[in-house]
C-alpha cells in the first residue's frame, strides 16, 4: 500500500470513529445553516480537524482543500481533497448512510482516494494504477451494457435550484428507461457503490470537488468511466458529472445530451 493511501485510511477511520461516537447525541448539536438546505454540523468541523491534524502528522508541507476550512496553500505539488461528512443532512437525521471522502492529487492528477462509510464499517480505496479495494477485495464496475434492468444512483438538487428543469427532465427519461433510480444522500458513497456494481451508473449536477474527487478515482480504478456532461474530464472543475462502465457511460451520455441544455452541460 502506498504510505499516501495508508495516511488517508487512517485520517477517514479516526474522522469516522469520532463521528459515529456522537450520532445518538445530534438532538444536542449546534447546527449553522451555510445556504438553502445546506447545514454544517459541529461534527463536520471537528471531524474534519481530526482528518487535517493526521495529515499534518506525516505530510505538514502538503497542499489542502477542505469543505469547511477551505484552502491551505503551499508550494507542495501535493493536494489532499477533504469531506469529512459527506451526507450531513443523513447524519443529522440520524439516517445511517454517510462517508468521509479523501483524495489526493498530485501535480494536478488524482492519485489516491479512500471512502470510509463509518456506519457499515465498509473502506473503498484506490491508488493510480493499482485498482481498487472495498475493505481491502478488489472490486469492479458492473457489466451492465443497456439502461433497461439497470439501476442508476443520482442526487437531487437540493440548494441550487436553476437547473431543476434540466434535472427533472434526465431523471424522467432515465426512470422510464431502466429498472430504478435511487437517491441516498451521499454522493461520494454513490461513486463508492458504481465502483463495486451495486449500481450502474450514477448522474448528479453541480457538485464540488470534496463529493466526488476520491469517488472518481476509486470508480476509473474499478474499470470505469467517469466524465463530466460533455464527455470531457473537467467534473472536479463544473460539478457535472457521470460514472459508470465504458458502454453504459455511452447509454447515460446520450440521455444527458437529449434532456440538459448545452449551456447547463459547460
Amino acid at each position: 500500500m502506498h504510505p499516501i493511501l495508508n495516511v488517508a485510511i487512517i485520517a477517514a477511520k479516526e474522522a469516522g470513529e469520532f463521528i459515529i461516537n456522537e450520532l445518538e447525541n445530534v438532538g444536542q448539536l449546534k447546527i449553522e445553516v451555510k445556504g438553502r438546505n445546506d447545514y454544517v454540523s459541529e461534527i463536520d468541523k471537528i471531524a474534519e480537524q481530526i482528518i487535517i491534524k493526521a495529515i499534518r502528522k506525516y505530510y505538514p508541507d502538503h497542499n489542502i482543500l477542505a469543505e469547511e476550512s477551505g484552502k491551505h496553500t503551499t508550494t507542495s505539488s501535493f493536494e489532499w481533497i477533504i469531506d469529512p461528512l459527506d451526507g450531513t443532512t443523513n447524519f443529522l437525521h440520524q439516517l445511517p448512510h454517510f462517508s468521509i471522502s479523501i483524495a489526493v492529487k498530485e501535480k494536478g492528477k488524482l492519485m489516491h482516494g479512500v471512502i470510509f462509510d463509518p456506519s457499515k464499517n465498509e473502506l473503498f480505496s484506490a491508488s493510480r494504477g493499482n485498482g481498487a479495494k472495498l475493505n481491502n477485495y478488489k472490486i469492479r464496475v458492473s457489466g451492465q451494457k443497456k439502461l433497461q434492468n439497470s439501476l442508476l444512483a443520482t442526487g437531487f438538487p437540493y440548494h441550487d435550484f436553476d437547473y431543476v428543469d434540466a434535472y427533472l427532465s434526465s431523471f424522467k427519461e432515465f426512470m422510464l428507461q431502466t429498472s430504478g433510480l435511487r437517491r441516498a444522500g451521499s454522493a461520494a458513497l454513490d461513486l463508492a457503490y458504481v465502483a463495486c456494481g451495486r449500481v450502474d451508473g450514477f448522474w448528479e449536477f453541480n457538485l464540488k470537488p470534496w463529493d466526488i474527487a476520491a469517488g472518481a478515482l476509486i470508480v476509473t480504478e474499478a474499470g470505469g468511466i467517469v466524465t463530466d456532461f460533455t464527455g470531457d474530464d473537467n467534473f472536479l472543475k463544473s460539478g457535472n458529472i457521470i460514472a459508470a462502465n465504458p458502454k453504459m457511460l455511452q447509454n447515460m451520455a446520450k440521455v444527458i445530451s437529449a434532456t440538459v441544455p448545452k449551456k447547463l452541460r459547460l
